[in-house]
């Protein structure tokens, strides 16, 4: 396993949330760079070096996808059986006794997560074929939830909140665009997409459909439509 020292991302990132404090609804914050720390380093010596064509960015982790697993979008069965990561975690110290971490062995599946890899391995047939010009990343590596256990979703906090988690977010964002130089950024929703505009510098930015079920429009043709949307873009830059 790497040293710990070779991802300045993750520690910048852990060093600058890790002292946040968070009013109601928030009463749960999870942060899967402690507990998955093994996971998301793994999945950044495998898949984010060299440079990129195409870079994916989601809001924050959701409690059945990358709260579970530490990857992106990470949906338990795609990450065991197209990424191929299987590393240690640990459940946190604090958790909902309704949203437990139990890492791979979680039975409920991201939809979120499912789609997205579903498309990339229809389109690109394996991990490695994806991620040679591709690479997925999450703006926030936080995990929000009410008492009930509810997602409380990124662009609910209030304001200062918000505030202190862009200036960190917004660096961490700006560093891997700086190492793998994408022509294309790809914002899933608009939350992601307003980031990839404030961080992107000159690359093209488009906005996709969030792959969520909660957004209706992605429950019908999600796939089709992210395939669309890059063939245009494609189309574009030549």
């Amino acid at each position: 396993m790497p040293n710990r020292q070779e991802y300045p991302v993750i520690e910048a990132l852990l060093q600058s949330l890790d002292g946040l404090r968070f009013e109601p609804p928030v009463a749960f914050v999870y942060q899967p760079f402690h507990y998955a720390r093994p996971m998301i380093e793994r999945y950044l010596e495998r898949f984010s070096q060299g440079t990129k064509e195409v870079f994916f960015l989601g809001m924050n982790p959701g409690p059945w996808g990358m709260g579970q697993t530490g990857i992106p979008f990470g949906a338990v069965t795609a990450v065991r059986r197209f990424l191929v990561l299987d590393e240690p975690i640990e459940a946190p110290a604090q958790q909902h006794s309704q949203r437990p971490i139990q890492g791979l062995q979680c039975r409920r599946e991201e939809v979120s997560g499912t789609r997205f890899w579903s498309w990339a391995e229809r389109r690109f047939g394996s991990a490695e074929a994806f991620f040679q010009s591709h690479f997925v990343w999450n703006y926030c590596p936080l995990l929000f939830l009410d008492e009930r256990g509810r997602n409380v979703p990124l662009d609910k906090l209030t304001r200062s909140e918000q505030a202190a988690i862009i200036g960190p977010c917004d660096i961490a964002l700006q560093s891997l665009l700086a190492m793998q130089q994408p022509r294309t950024v790809v914002g899933l929703g608009h939350y992601a997409s307003r980031c990839l505009k404030r961080c992107a510098g000159d690359a093209l930015v488009l906005r996709a459909q969030h792959p969520s079920p909660a957004n209706p429009s992605a429950n019908h043709g999600w796939e089709e439509h992210l395939d669309a949307l890059l063939l245009s873009a494609a189309r574009d830059i030549d």
